[in-house]
């Protein structure tokens, strides 16, 4: 058994370690509060510009297909990965990173000759790739994802489309976890480009919806070519900013988790070394009046 000065010592330490978890406990509820409010703000928005993008994309004839909506035959296959800045948020990255792997064993067996080129928000996902070799084509630093405004989305959402265009890629998924509530939230791996043809699938059943509510389709002025070349880029990268608001809304629900554990897994430390220290103090107690008892009895 530890001698008592020890056990001392040991209970101090888990005790402020406890206030420590319990501090960044704190701080991540706070920030997911925030961040929750924003991504799902945005969710109205995006399903909105969806239902208008997939609009125009009934609305333009076959000849003139945008480049976007091309399929092609598979060579490179572009992830756009996000992760968290730091540690300590449980199993969040690990669960993503495991979608990505999953994906590339699925590849190894249908496509071996398929490439994989990463681009990457998040140190964790840049030294997890960089460390076992993976081809990591950008990875974004600044601004931070707790930092994290529409021109990050707009920037990282014009390389995957130029890429694309540019046939550096052949197609391009999101690897992000999506939240669903702040104990529930999903790693999810999303098909980004080409530009889905559901888009149009969907626009033709909500328009239907809207003729029998008595609702009629719009006018679009000037043609609807030259406002889905422009509305496409801009749902693309609402695309992106909506992933990476959920996968930090994601991180910080995990954090918040993980650090509650770890404090009520303290607390319970605690207490159990407060049992032994009390049992080796009375221990020590008792050997000290047996050895005054017997002392007395000596010298009488």
């Amino acid at each position: 058994m530890a001698n008592i000065k020890e056990l001392r010592g040991r209970i101090n330490s888990v005790g402020n370690i406890a206030k420590i978890t319990k501090a960044m406990e704190m701080v991540a509820s706070m920030k997911l509060r925030k961040i929750q409010n924003r991504a799902l703000a945005i969710r109205p928005y995006a399903e909105e510009l969806r239902g208008f993008l997939g609009h125009l994309a009934e609305s333009v004839s076959e000849g003139e297909e945008l480049a976007l909506f091309e399929k092609r035959p598979i060579k490179t296959t572009g992830i756009f990965l996000v992760t968290s800045d730091r540690g300590l948020c449980g199993a969040y990255n690990t669960n993503v990173l495991a979608q990505v792997h999953a994906l590339e064993e699925e590849l190894k067996q249908s496509d071996p000759n398929r490439k994989l080129k990463f681009y990457v928000y998040g140190k964790k996902g840049y030294t997890y790739l960089g460390r076992r070799g993976y081809d990591v084509r950008h990875y974004y630093a600044d601004p931070t994802l707790e930092s994290l405004d529409f021109t990050a989305a707009r920037i990282v959402g014009k390389d995957l489309v130029d890429d694309f265009l540019a046939g550096e890629v052949d197609d391009v998924r999101i690897a992000f976890t999506s939240f669903t509530s702040v104990a529930r939230f999903t790693p999810s791996l999303d098909a980004f480009l080409p530009v889905s043809d559901d888009l149009v699938s969907d626009a033709i059943a909500a328009r239907d919806s809207q003729e029998r509510k008595g609702n009629y389709d719009y006018l679009l002025e000037p043609d609807p070519e030259s406002l889905l070349e422009l509305i496409v880029k801009r749902y693309l990268e609402t695309i992106v900013f909506d992933a990476m608001l959920e996968s930090l809304a994601s991180e910080m629900a995990s954090r918040r988790m993980a650090m509650k554990g770890a404090t009520d897994a303290a607390t319970r430390m605690g207490k159990e070394l407060r049992m032994v220290y009390n049992r080796a103090r009375q221990e020590s107690i008792t050997k000290e009046l047996l050895d005054i008892v017997g002392g007395a009895n000596a010298v009488s």
